[in-house]
């Protein structure tokens, strides 16, 4: 018995045959046309950072510069020796080159430029006839120095006495008429107040002489023979001295002896520390002979003494 063919109903679905496209053949009407290229899609990440790059790119190229240069100093200093530890050695080195290239001011120096401005000249003035009339003569040339700013000065008693008229000059060359507005014979000191006052007028400091030790340096100024002023360097000699003057006939205690050079001028001037502080006030020398000249020791009365005759306490 013959078996018919069974056929399926269902429609196969093929896939379409991508067309040859043959070369040309050159010969006459169009040629065709190659098919476009379709893009092929990339990932949204890398896209948006391709974007960015495109958006920042300046920025970020100095971004970039700065991070090199950044990397360039740091690498730079990692190799850089480390600095070397300052020692005292260097330091004692240093100071020494600076004491050899520069010449400094001594103690003394520096102290004089601190108590000059408060010296005054002292003068002992007295008329004298000349033909038909009179004039001023000065008798004496002694030294003071100024306390107070209101222009009182200590000097004394043996620089003024007798005078019938008192006269100071200024360091700043200001002179004027001073009167006598106290007197202290048993310390040979008197006080002055002076009627004409420069302008800025610095009183001198004063310094207690409990704390004053032999062998300390000092600095006597003043007017020696009328010269000046003038400053003579020294030591505390000795302490609590007696001196009696064979002038004046006044035994003096409690004195400072000094070493630094004093002459007839200097008395009423001041006893001066290298700090320019005013620990005494020069008021004899000693010479066993007749001569009025320094040998060697003077005489100051300490400043507790001084101050006490204007009825004050310097400290």
């Amino acid at each position: 018995m013959k078996k018919s063919s069974l056929y399926s109903r269902s429609v196969r679905h093929r896939t379409p045959e991508t067309p040859k496209i043959l070369p040309p053949q050159g010969g006459p009407g169009p040629q065709p046309q190659p098919p476009e290229t379709v893009p092929v899609p990339q990932p949204p990440r890398l896209a948006r950072s391709r974007q960015f790059v495109v958006r920042h790119e300046r920025i970020l190229l100095v971004a970039s510069a700065v991070l090199l240069s950044v990397g360039i100093v740091y690498a730079s200093l990692q190799f850089q020796p480390a600095a070397r530890q300052i020692t005292q050695k260097d330091i004692d080195a240093a100071v020494l080159h600076t004491l050899d290239s520069n010449v400094l001011p001594s103690a003394a120096a520096k102290a004089y430029e601190i108590v000059q401005q408060s010296v005054v000249r002292v003068r002992r003035v007295q008329q004298e006839k000349e033909g038909d009339g009179v004039k001023d003569a000065i008798k004496g040339v002694g030294t003071g120095v100024v306390i107070v700013d209101k222009g009182i000065i200590l000097t004394n008693l043996h620089v003024v006495d007798g005078a019938e008229r008192v006269q100071v000059v200024f360091a700043d060359g200001t002179e004027s008429e001073a009167s006598v507005i106290g007197l202290q014979p048993e310390n040979d000191l008197a006080v002055l107040q002076a009627k004409t006052i420069p302008d800025d007028l610095m009183p001198a400091t004063l310094r207690s002489t409990q704390d004053l030790a032999v062998g300390d340096q000092v600095i006597a100024v003043g007017f020696p023979f009328g010269i000046g002023p003038s400053a003579s360097a020294g030591i505390i000699s000795g302490l609590k001295r007696a001196y009696r003057s064979p002038e004046h006939k006044r035994a003096l205690t409690n004195l400072i002896q000094f070493d630094a050079a004093a002459n007839p001028g200097n008395s009423g001037g001041p006893l001066v520390t290298m700090d320019g502080e005013v620990v005494g006030i020069v008021t004899a020398i000693l010479n066993p002979s007749e001569q009025s000249v320094f040998i060697g020791i003077g005489f100051a009365v300490p400043i507790e003494n001084a101050a006490s005759a204007i009825g004050i306490s310097p400290f």
